[in-house]
Formats: C-alpha cells, sequence, structure tokens
C-alpha cells in the first residue's frame, strides 16, 4: 500500500487539492497501484486548529510514507504573527525534517495557452526549461542570524552559508535531470561578488567531470534572469542555490502564462517527494470555486512520475490536462483579457480532467 499525505494547508489549498486527490486516485485505480490518502494540516490552519504550523506527528507520519502532497501556505489573517511562529515556518521545517533538498520546477508553455504569456508569441514559442533549486541550505537557513539594535540603529543580518557536500548533491540531481532532457545545464550563480558562490563554481565544475555528455554554462544570476525575460528558449536545466532559485523559478513560472499551471516537487534521496502548486494561497478567492487546480493537478502527474515510480500514469494525466485546455476549458486566472469563452469553476475543471483521463 502507498501512502500519501495530503496537506491541504490554506486559502485555495484545500480546493485544489481536493481535486488533485480525485485525479490521484482516478490514475491509482487504472494503472492498479494501491493508494491510501491521509489528510493532515499544515501552515495557517494547524495555528487556528492546534496552535503550530506543524505538529511533529506530521513530519513523523510524512516519513512513514511514500510522498506528500501539498496545497498552500499563508495568508494576510497570519501576516501579523512573529517570523518563527508564521505558517511558512510549517514548510520551511518540513523541508528541512524531510531531507527535502532539490526543489524541481518545470516551466513549460502548452500550446493552448501560448497566449497568455506576456511575452511575444515568438519568444515563448519552445519554452521548456527545468529549475533545479537547492532547498535547504543558503540564506534561508543559514546561521547567524537576527535583529537588534546599537547606538539606536535597529539592524538585521542573515548568513548565507553553502558546504561543497550540499553543493554536488543538487548538482548530480540537475545534471541527471539534463540527461533525461536536452543535455544542457546553466549553473546560476554571483561569483563575481559572493565567495559562496565562488564554491558553487569550483564543486559544480568538479561534478561535471561526471557528465561529459552534458554542456554546462555558467551564468550570472542578474543576467540570467534579463534572459529569462529576453530568449527563455535558451535554457534546459538551471541550477542554482535557494534564494537565487526561489526568485528565478517564480520568474520561469510566469512567462509562461500564468502561476497557476506550475507544478513542483521537492525531492529527498531516494525518490521520497513533497509535491505542491507553484502559486500561493490566494485567500482572495478562497471558497469561492475560482481556483485552477490544474497546477496541483500536474503535481500529480510529479509524484506518479517520480514516488509512485508509474510514467504511464504521470503522461495520462498530462495529456489530460493538454486535451481539456485545447478543448478551450478555462479558469478566470486563464482567460485573456476581451476573450470570450465559459469559465469553468475548480471542481468543474477537475471533473473535465477526470473525464479526459476515461474510465477507471
Amino acid at each position: 500500500m502507498n501512502r500519501i499525505v495530503v496537506l491541504p494547508g490554506d486559502g485555495i489549498g484545500p480546493e485544489v487539492t481536493a481535486q488533485a486527490v480525485r485525479v490521484l486516485e482516478h490514475v491509482a485505480q487504472q494503472q492498479g497501484i494501491e493508494l491510501e490518502c491521509v489528510e493532515e494540516q499544515i501552515g495557517g490552519a494547524s495555528i487556528d486548529a492546534l496552535g503550530t504550523p506543524l505538529r511533529d506527528e506530521v513530519v513523523a507520519l510524512c516519513r512513514q510514507s511514500q510522498a506528500v502532497l501539498l496545497g498552500a501556505v499563508g495568508g494576510p489573517a497570519w501576516d501579523a504573527m512573529a517570523v518563527d511562529v508564521r505558517p511558512e515556518k510549517g514548510l520551511l521545517k518540513i523541508r528541512k525534517e524531510l531531507g527535502l533538498f532539490a526543489n524541481l520546477r518545470p516551466a513549460a508553455v502548452i500550446p493552448a495557452l501560448a497566449d497568455a504569456s506576456t511575452l511575444r508569441p515568438e519568444v515563448v514559442k519552445g519554452i521548456d526549461l527545468l529549475v533545479v533549486r537547492e532547498l535547504t541550505g543558503g540564506i534561508y537557513f543559514g546561521e547567524p542570524k537576527g535583529r537588534g539594535e546599537s547606538g539606536g540603529v535597529r539592524r538585521a543580518w542573515n548568513t548565507m552559508v553553502y558546504d561543497e557536500h550540499e553543493v554536488a548533491r543538487i548538482a548530480r540531481v540537475a545534471f541527471e535531470q539534463a540527461r533525461l532532457r536536452r543535455n544542457h545545464l546553466t549553473h546560476v550563480h554571483k561569483a563575481n561578488v559572493l565567495d559562496v558562490s565562488q564554491l558553487w563554481m569550483d564543486v559544480v565544475e568538479e561534478v561535471a567531470k561526471d557528465y561529459s555528455d552534458v554542456e554546462l554554462v555558467h551564468q550570472l544570476v542578474d543576467s540570467c534572469a534579463m534572459l529569462l525575460v529576453r530568449d527563455p528558449g535558451r535554457f534546459d536545466v538551471i541550477v542554482t542555490g535557494n534564494l537565487f532559485g526561489d526568485i528565478l523559478s517564480d520568474q520561469a513560472a510566469e512567462i509562461t502564462g500564468s502561476l497557476g499551471m506550475l507544478p513542483s516537487a521537492s525531492l529527498a534521496t531516494g525518490g521520497f517527494g513533497l509535491y505542491e502548486p507553484v502559486h500561493g494561497s490566494a485567500p482572495d478567492i478562497a471558497g469561492h470555486d475560482k481556483a485552477n487546480p490544474l497546477a496541483a493537478i500536474l503535481s500529480v502527474a510529479m509524484l506518479l512520475e517520480t514516488s509512485l515510480e508509474c510514467p504511464a500514469g504521470a503522461a495520462a494525466v498530462r495529456d489530460a490536462v493538454a486535451s481539456v485546455l485545447g478543448a478551450g476549458h478555462r479558469t478566470a486566472d486563464l482567460l485573456l483579457e476581451g476573450e470570450q469563452r465559459e469559465v469553468v469553476g475548480c471542481v468543474a475543471m477537475g471533473d473535465h480532467v477526470l473525464a479526459a483521463l476515461g474510465d477507471a
């Protein structure tokens, strides 16, 4: 039995996750996969109910499971709370506790949505890239960190720290992903000013010796940001640290047309993964059946492919999503200005994907 821990979270998280679970259970039945989905709480929902953004018991349950499917975390209802107890702390904790060091965020343009990008059609055409972000190190976790006051002046500080082992393991994930794609890897850094990036340069070059079939290029983070909007088709796989990856993966997602379409996987050694849509909790539309569940559903495709080792099921989900969009079905976030289409809600979009998948 394959146990999947479902963490709906906050805002639209429960709505999109419900549709993703429907798709996961449907495909599991089609593919003969024994599946058990267990729901728990994280983020603001967990704070409100239990006083903490993530219970240790939930972490322990995740360790005994095949994978985790997460919705979204956070929202303005908890913004006034101290940083150490806010909903996002639960997300950082689960990444650290489960060793989820590799975040994979694909950004590809589905033909039916090519006009949704803010970039010109000739620039958008053929975008198919993958950002591999180191997730458990760097400035988000480095010590010392804190805030203080000296001489009446408030100060704050964070520390960016990586060791060679952390860099090598994420580099290997990126090289392996490049081998599965177009054999091209871009390492993004700021080695002209950061000692940490200079270490990354050294270690990535060392790892590259084991992947002579993959072309490696190094790109400064500021110029990479510029190239992502000027010539995104040049990129295949991008590997970088936690801070740069956080920013660039959102930028890459947006140029495809909608954050509501982008899935992600956060992986540990051995294939265990946490899968979640890139979009946030969107509290302004929560509870109104307006959310786009396709990013969560495409995250299920990544879960099937990686943690459940079912590429056929993953392909079926991706084909179903493309078919539904090709048929003209759109949630509100995918509707172009002035476009005359019937807008479907979150549940209806889930229904369309299930119909496209066929009988279980």
